[in-house]
């Protein structure tokens, strides 16, 4: 009797034992933990371009393998480079350099940081649909600029189109070169500093994508009388430019005016034709601004009635 109780006991203290060993490898995931520092402390800490935090800090369960590891301190360098997680705890320390060689002091935090200060420009006002348009800027105090653009479509709530690099002088520029699939309208580019801390802004408009259109109220008309030309413009343009082609002097085509597109998109025109115009054929061109598409309507000019 008392050796089946001691032989059940041992087989207990087995069964414990492997079961304790199963949990113990089960909470082993093979995943690793960073302890971060840094000099200036409460600098921004980026695991794979994603906020952890500030220094001092640790973020736990770090998958194993090639991450990269990025800090930033207003008024300083970024420092970023890639490393090797292994499973369990490393220790990574960046010392992160001032901005254009400022010497700053050691304990200085981010209340008595000098705010970055940025700009913007754009290379036009105005994008046609199918074109680029360059955006370019300065920013003391950071190295590199982010920029989302606002407008109509997909823009509505923002797109964020780049993380730009600032160079040695405090400059950046970026080409966007949206294709075909942006809409006409107006448009906003914000450009902000690597913390968010400052920003600038710029407009300008796209015009294309759409079409203009003409009618007259007459195709033949006497010198002397008025026609009544008018249409609609969809391209986003806010006017359209007539030109009158025809005989003699109208043969190299004649601007007779820029017009304003209503609310609506439309546009209206009463031309009187002069006592002196050749008789013949006409045509009369209608483009928007700047001249992404066209649209024509003919008439003739006879003699003035008696």
């Amino acid at each position: 009797m008392e050796k089946n109780v001691i032989l059940k006991t041992v087989i207990f203290i087995l069964i414990l034992c492997v079961f304790i060993s199963g949990c113990i490898s089960g909470q082993d995931s093979g995943k690793g933990t960073l302890q971060l520092t840094s000099s200036p402390s409460g600098a921004q800490v980026y695991l794979d371009n994603q906020y952890q935090g500030s220094t001092p800090g640790t973020i736990a369960n770090v998958e194993q393998g090639n991450h990269t590891l990025e800090f930033r301190y207003p008024g300083y360098q970024s420092w970023s480079a890639g490393i090797a997680v292994p499973s369990g705890t490393s220790n990574f320390f960046a010392a992160l350099s001032p901005v254009s060689g400022t010497q700053l002091p050691h304990d200085i935090t981010p209340a008595t940081t000098t705010t970055p200060k940025i700009t913007i420009q754009s290379g036009r006002s105005t994008m046609v649909v199918g074109n680029s348009i360059g955006f370019s800027g300065t920013c003391v105090g950071c190295d590199k600029v982010l920029l989302t653009i606002f407008g109509p479509g997909k823009y509505l709530n923002g797109v964020s189109m780049v993380q730009q690099n600032v160079n040695e002088a405090g400059s950046w520029s970026y080409t966007w070169n949206p294709g075909q699939s942006v809409q006409a309208g107006s448009y906003t580019v914000l450009a902000e500093d690597g913390w968010k801390t400052t920003s600038g802004r710029v407009e300008f408009s796209v015009t294309g994508g759409g079409a203009v259109s003409i009618t007259s109220n007459s195709f033949s008309v006497a010198k002397g009388d008025s026609v009544m030309f008018s249409g609609r413009c969809t391209t986003g343009s806010q006017n359209v430019l007539l030109v009158l082609y025809g005989p003699d002097r109208y043969s190299s085509g004649v601007e007779l005016g820029t017009l304003s597109v209503m609310a609506d998109k439309t546009w209206s025109f009463k031309y009187l034709l002069d006592t002196t115009m050749p008789t013949g054929a006409y045509t009369m061109y209608v483009y928007d601004i700047p001249k992404t598409t066209s649209s024509t309507t003919q008439f003739t000019v006879g003699f003035a009635s008696d």
